[in-house]
């Protein structure tokens, strides 16, 4: 008997009157908005607008999703167009099954649509992305979890996954590697190792977003390895292991090749957002009202101040004046006057005759 696990839910869908919320839909739903929230933030830090990594989104999600699917149904056709198949059934996405790299795959084509209609270099846009993938994805695995697929060996380990037995499905009850689990904790390390590496080493050209795809290929190699849903195998692997070791080997070429010939980071990644910021700030400088009454205050302050200076200034030397005209006997005082009259008037005539 086991004595702790991780137990799976009971239903995968709830209905809100004639309404069903899925709990795979509403995993996926919430990985999307988180992916977008952060490379957003992280689009305007490299100098983009904010809004962007939203309208292009809106081209690269539906993408995805269609691409997600396609793949699961082309490596796993047999439920789909295989003998006793049910073709409608591909379009049920909500019953699971979205292949992660037809998901970016296609993703990407609607980016580069997106990226293309707004003038944007598709490399800078996806390393912004990149750590939103990743936590998205790990939000998304816990889709798996509410349908209870993709779930690893069976073990006895505390953190076991319980399954439920379903004949219908050929589902086997009992206790099981939480896959979906470790790739969630898996890409959580992913997001944290982008963001720091790109931070450390300003990353750009596509670099942050090959890191990504090189870290989170490295460890889906070795989960997919656990698993033991049904999948086509090719010299003994599984073909999703195949996938994620050529896919990490392209990635990391590219990171090598594009450091040689592109080093550093773009230095404009979205052109006209500086100039619009700077647009906006003259707007608002300019309706400012403090700014204005402090130049004024300046331009009149000074001219006043001076003036009262001279004020001052005369008004002392006509109190002196007075004083010392007070002391003097009258004779004295006229002909004082005269002589400084007199001395006065000389700098002041510089065509004198006697000057000359």
């Amino acid at each position: 008997m086991d004595l702790a696990f991780i137990p799976s839910p009971s239903v995968g869908v709830v209905h809100l009157g004639p309404i069903p919320l899925r709990g795979y839909a509403f995993c996926i739903i919430i990985g999307v908005f988180v992916g977008v929230w952060l490379g957003n933030k992280r689009w305007v830090q490299r100098g983009g607008r904010s809004g962007t990594v939203a309208d292009i989104a809106v081209w690269a999600v539906p993408f995805g999703l269609i691409g997600g699917r396609l793949y699961h149904v082309i490596t796993t056709y047999e439920p789909y167009f295989g003998p006793n198949g049910h073709p409608l059934d591909a379009f049920k996405v909500w019953e699971g099954g979205l292949g992660i790299w037809g998901a970016v795959a296609l993703g990407a084509v609607g980016a580069w649509i997106g990226c293309r209609r707004r003038g944007i270099p598709l490399p800078a846009y996806a390393d912004a992305l990149a750590p939103g993938l990743a936590l998205g994805q790990a939000i998304g695995r816990w889709g798996n979890w509410f349908n209870q697929e993709l779930y690893g060996k069976p073990t006895d380990v505390p953190w076991a996954l319980e399954i439920s037995s379903d004949p219908a499905i050929g589902r086997i009850g009992g206790t099981y590697h939480p896959t979906f689990l470790y790739e969630c904790l898996w890409c959580i390390g992913v997001a944290a190792l982008v963001m720091w590496a790109d931070k450390r080493f300003r990353l750009g050209h596509g670099r942050a977003f090959a890191l990504y795809v090189a870290a989170y290929c490295a460890g889906r190699a070795w989960i997919e390895y656990m698993r033991v849903d049904e999948a086509h195998h090719i010299l003994g692997l599984r073909l999703n292991v195949w996938t994620a070791l050529i896919v990490l080997v392209l990635a990391v070429a590219y990171f090598v090749i594009s450091a040689k010939k592109a080093p550093g980071r773009e230095a404009v990644v979205e052109p006209g957002a500086q100039l619009a910021e700077d647009a906006d700030g003259e707007t608002a400088g300019s309706g400012s009202d403090g700014d204005g009454a402090e130049e004024g205050k300046v331009s009149v302050e000074k001219p006043a101040a001076k003036t009262a200076a001279d004020d001052g200034a005369a008004e002392s030397g006509a109190e002196e004046a007075e004083t010392s005209a007070d002391d003097e006997p009258g004779d004295k005082k006229s002909g004082d006057a005269a002589d400084a009259s007199a001395a006065d008037a000389k700098p002041a005539g510089s065509g004198s005759t006697k000057k000359s």
